[in-house]
């Protein structure tokens, strides 16, 4: 996983921001989490619960303590109600629908939503946040579906969802403990806890936020920035394979044009492409854009993550419920925090950048099957012309086909096209954070699947140029460092070898290609060797990112 920006101030989960390095370490092993009030956090979260019990006093016209929700506000609660109003909350929002979400996004949800209640101005009890903690040590997963929020105030069905779970309150919901589903009852008898009724403001303080759609946010980030540090090493072996020419990448070409995201990407293609033994033997006065502008394509795409990047981690480390207290004054604070419109503009813009990166890709393939433009290589990479009916990599092709138009459409935007009015017009502004995050977690997850495919044409072409330049088909020649360890390591995840006599695909039928794909797809999502090999520009792209905050 991608290390990133800012160094937490506490390896404990005690309402510090969590950086996306310790979120990703968090989520993937949620048992590894370290919690443990101190006098000082217990004596904070203390006093928002005495500012509420101090209000109930009197009693104060408080929003949703002694007051209905949203377009329901007129309506008045008395004293004796205000517990019910809060369990209630949680019964009239069990109405989400559509497929189980990822469970990494529930666990980063439950993760974020107690470490900003520990910021203590939430009002919920240290017990609200212990039974967070103690479902995500124990690896129970509410079942959250996939349809549900708006944003707007926040992932109220989705986060409600999570709390029906942890309190008991109401058997309205689902719990997944490994490959069982089980009631909330069920899932707290297991863990030897009994039902937890709700206090004053407590439903708010669980349900009111965007903590659900940041998690989804930040999985999608993080997966986006791995997924571009391996683009680079696939793209450098393309352009290889291209015969490019690096005079282009030059830095004296990018000082003259100095945005901080083209600079990286040329300094880091020349490192890459630094060892080739070609560098401009094509016959070509300039190369066609996709090879010459790539600094000025890929580095605004960069420029874009470091930016989404900084988004969601201020986001995801926010108080974002309603109303807010002040515990330094007892004062409650109404406002909107909960807008998830942050969030949803970065989902946007995510999508965007996905979309932009694979269609650069697709134009690299496309030049690399059609003779008029591939430098003498076979059509579609055909590796035994011998066999006039070998067809090469043009199946791979069409299937890389079909992807790209789906990204490029999935990068149009959400957020400004499509308002919802819900609510009794109350949330007459919505953020749409939670459809634009799911978007972007389905396209990174599709680009995961694309990013596979250009891996087996990059090998596949640098062996037929390895033959065409120095007599054999072993692509290890013509690569750097980092290219070769990239290389080798899909040849080693597909149980194969590369060697002098045959590329990596010789005749059609010697692989199925579907299978490769699957594998490599596997590997990329769950951070192994491909992502290992392309350590140092993953390391690289860290560092931009943390300079760009």
């Amino acid at each position: 996983m991608l290390q990133s920006s800012l160094p937490r101030t506490s390896s404990n989960l005690d309402g510090s921001p969590i950086d996306f390095a310790t979120y990703g370490k968090w989520v993937s092993q949620p048992d590894q989490i370290s919690f443990q009030l101190t006098k000082d956090l217990q004596a904070r979260l203390d006093q928002a619960t005495a500012a509420i019990e101090t209000a109930l006093e009197v009693p104060d016209v408080i929003y949703g303590v002694t007051t209905g929700f949203g377009g329901m506000a007129n309506k008045q609660i008395g004293c004796e109600q205000v517990a019910n109003l809060q369990s209630n909350l949680l019964s009239f929002l069990a109405a989400g629908t559509g497929p189980e979400i990822d469970a990494r996004h529930t666990i980063g949800a439950m993760l974020l939503r107690a470490n900003v209640l520990l910021q203590a101005k939430s009002g919920a009890r240290p017990v609200l946040i212990r039974r967070l903690v103690e479902f995500l040590k124990s690896g129970f997963v509410p079942v959250v579906r996939e349809y549900g929020s708006i944003g707007a105030s926040g992932d109220l069905i989705p986060l409600a969802t999570i709390a029906r779970a942890v309190t008991g309150i109401s058997r309205k919901v689902e719990v997944r403990i490994d490959d069982e589903v089980v009631d909330a009852s069920t899932a707290l008898a297991k863990l030897g806890l009994e039902p937890l009724q709700l206090n004053a403001k407590e439903g708010l303080a669980l349900v009111n936020g965007t903590s659900f759609s940041s998690a989804i946010a930040a999985n999608a980030t993080i997966a986006a920035e791995q997924a571009f540090a391996m683009t680079m090493v696939v793209e450098s072996m393309l352009m290889r394979a291209s015969q490019v020419n690096i005079e282009p990448f030059d830095e004296f070409v990018h000082r003259c044009k100095p945005h901080p995201g083209q600079i990286w990407t040329a300094s880091t293609l020349r490192d890459l492409l630094r060892h080739t033994s070609n560098r401009s033997s094509n016959g070509r006065v300039q190369d066609p854009y996709s090879l010459r502008c790539f600094p000025q394509y890929c580095g605004s795409l960069i420029e874009g993550v470091a930016r989404i990047n900084s988004v969601v981690h201020t986001e995801m480390n926010s108080v974002s419920d309603n109303p807010l207290i002040d515990i330094s004054t007892g004062r409650f604070h109404q406002s909107g925090n909960f807008l998830g419109q942050y969030i949803g503009i970065a989902m946007d813009d995510l999508r965007r950048c996905v979309g932009l990166m694979a269609k650069h890709l697709d134009v690299q393939i496309a030049n690399l099957v059609a003779p008029e433009f591939n430098g003498g290589l076979n059509a579609s990479l055909v590796g035994n012309d011998g066999l006039n009916f070998n067809m090469g990599l043009k199946g791979l092709q069409i299937c890389g086909n079909s992807i790209v138009p789906m990204l490029t459409y999935l990068g149009n935007p959400i957020v400004e096209h499509f308002p919802t009015y819900a609510e009794q017009f109350n949330q007459n502004v919505n953020g749409l954070s939670w459809g634009a995050a799911n978007a972007a977690w389905k396209s990174v997850t599709m680009y995961q699947h694309y990013l596979a495919i250009s891996s087996l044409f990059a090998i596949q072409s640098i062996d037929l140029r390895a033959k065409q330049e120095l007599g054999h088909f072993d692509g290890r020649a013509l690569l750097g460092d980092v290219a070769n360890d990239y290389y080798q390591a899909v040849y080693e995840l597909l149980e194969s070898r590369p060697g002098e006599q045959t590329p990596f695909l010789f005749d059609d039928e010697d692989r199925w290609l579907e299978k490769d794909i699957d594998v490599l797809t596997a590997d990329i999502q769950t951070c192994g060797r491909l992502l290992s090999a392309a350590e140092p520009v993953a390391d690289s792209l860290e560092e931009f990112i943390t300079s760009s905050k």
